[in-house]
């Protein structure tokens, strides 16, 4: 009634845009203060809230937790919530954005249940209107991995983005490191149990603004994001969506920003900006997605069992386990020999494929590029404790100085993986394994395919299976002919004497 009493029921187009301003005020500010009031008061015993207490485990305490049907009654007894399946929709809301969070999971939702979740420190509170920057997710990253305890090992998102940032900060990674370092050491001087408490916290943050592969992320679509762009051209640049030049700020120990009143002049030039920052986005054809799509399908057609009728059966329809038997056989059948074409990854895959193309490289005196490809990939899996070690010895037979298996690498990648071993990683020779791995695709790999070992396994495999039923079944016949001819021949042999 407001709205259309100050605009005038004539002017849509006035009230329109009033609408969404004011949608988007509302969603910042007022929607974001209520969600705040609401855990003030879970967190206010005194007042009748949630009783945060500290729960003994074996040989442990885990402080500062409450559960999550704690909160779920006390949303349905002061909200006036009817409903459990709505008072949980609610606090799942409320969890995506990171007010509390589940201590032993990274999806952030509310579960009617004893799981153990623990309140936000406001500072990471959405509210405060900043987003972090790369380099704070890469320092937070370094501190992760300088912890040193099982529970804090990074998990294998982490530990790609880890690699993928390290790639595009090279110029800083330094800096970065000696951050991380001197957090390190103002964080061991705290208590034990702050400690542990920070930790969390700290994860949860990264939870909202880096989540799990496969979880929602709240605050892609965000007006306060939209603020921050000032040079949608520079955003463009980078690999990860923010500039490299950008500002350093550590979300454990710098204040929170005052933050200004929003104006509807502000909220006009945000959605300018932003608008005019997608229209520059480079955006493939959807005729080009699609047509890549279905060559993808139907390359891979024969090979998909729920779609095509396998050979000899399908083994998901049937109980018949033969299919399997040989897709795992030393004996690779037509189909597995037709795919190591398809691509370098198709033919590392499978183990017959790959022992076949390291022995045509041990033809060529080259077996060491696939050798060193196969160390640095057994070095990702291996125990965090192992690393270093593991390492060293690849080092010192591929890359040192006399090495017995030499490489050969770029000095860019060889300069890079040097300055990597000084504090050995389990992704130390990334830039010289992509190197490596290009190299193949590019130069070995094509002779692979012409040469004489695959062609000759790929034809004698391409050779019709009914002709070879049919030329079975006639040598059968033949000998059964041959056999009763013999018998009658001795037969009268047997009769003449």
């Amino acid at each position: 009634h407001l709205i259309f009493a100050s605009v005038g029921i004539g002017d849509l187009t006035a009230v329109v845009v009033v609408i969404q301003e004011f949608s988007f005020k509302t969603c910042i500010v007022y929607h974001k203060c209520q969600i705040e009031d609401i855990i003030t008061q879970i967190q206010d015993e005194k007042a009748g809230g949630v009783p945060i207490r500290t729960v003994k485990s074996f040989l442990s305490k885990i402080p500062s937790v409450v559960t999550g049907a704690d909160i779920v009654q006390w949303l349905m007894k002061n909200l006036n919530i009817e409903d459990p399946v709505e008072a949980i929709h609610l606090g799942s809301l409320i969890a995506a954005q990171g007010y509390f969070f589940p201590i032993s999971d990274h999806v952030l939702t509310l579960k009617d249940d004893g799981t153990f979740y623990r309140f936000q420190a406001p500072y990471f509170w959405p509210s405060h209107c900043w987003e972090p920057e790369n380099t704070d997710y890469a320092i937070y990253l370094c501190k992760r991995t300088m912890q040193n305890k099982a529970r804090l090992e990074l998990a294998d998102y982490e530990a790609e983005n880890l690699a993928r940032l390290q790639r595009a900060f090279a110029r800083k990674w330094e800096f970065i490191f000696m951050q991380a370092e001197a957090q390190v050491k103002v964080d061991r001087k705290k208590d034990k149990t702050e400690r542990k408490i920070l930790d969390s916290q700290e994860r949860a943050f990264w939870d909202v603004h880096r989540p799990v592969p496969g979880c929602v992320n709240t605050t892609e679509m965000d007006i306060r994001k939209c603020r921050r762009m000032k040079n949608p051209q520079k955003v463009k640049k980078s690999v990860y969506g923010v500039t490299e030049e950008s500002q350093t700020r550590s979300p454990v120990h710098t204040p929170a920003q005052p933050v200004r009143k929003t104006t509807k002049e502000d909220v006009r030039k945000e959605q300018i900006t932003f608008l005019n920052m997608q229209l520059d986005r480079h955006c493939m054809k959807m005729s080009k997605v699609a047509e890549s799509l279905m060559t993808y399908t139907e390359q891979f057609l024969e090979y998909d069992p729920f779609v095509s009728m396998p050979e000899p059966s399908n083994p998901w329809i049937s109980d018949d386990t033969t299919f399997w038997d040989l897709e795992a056989s030393k004996e690779p059948s037509q189909q597995r020999v037709k795919r190591w074409g398809f691509s370098l990854d198709e033919a590392l895959k499978d183990p017959v494929g790959r022992d076949l193309f390291l022995k045509f490289l041990e033809s060529e005196f080259s077996s060491e590029n696939l050798r060193f490809w196969l160390a640095v990939q057994d070095l990702k899996r291996h125990p965090l404790q192992d690393v270093p070690a593991r390492a060293q010895e690849i080092w010192q037979e591929f890359l040192a100085a006399g090495a017995p298996s030499a490489i050969n690498l770029d000095s860019h990648s060889y300069e890079r993986t040097s300055q990597n071993i000084k504090d050995p990683g389990r992704y130390s020779f990334e830039d010289a394994q992509e190197h490596i791995y290009k190299l193949m695709k590019s130069d070995s790999y094509a002779r692979f395919l012409r040469s004489n070992t695959y062609q000759d396994l790929l034809l004698a495999k391409k050779k019709p299976e009914n002709e070879q039923g049919r030329r079975t079944s006639l040598e059968k016949f033949t000998r059964s002919v041959g056999k009763s001819l013999t018998g009658k021949r001795l037969t009268g042999l047997m009769q003449s004497s």
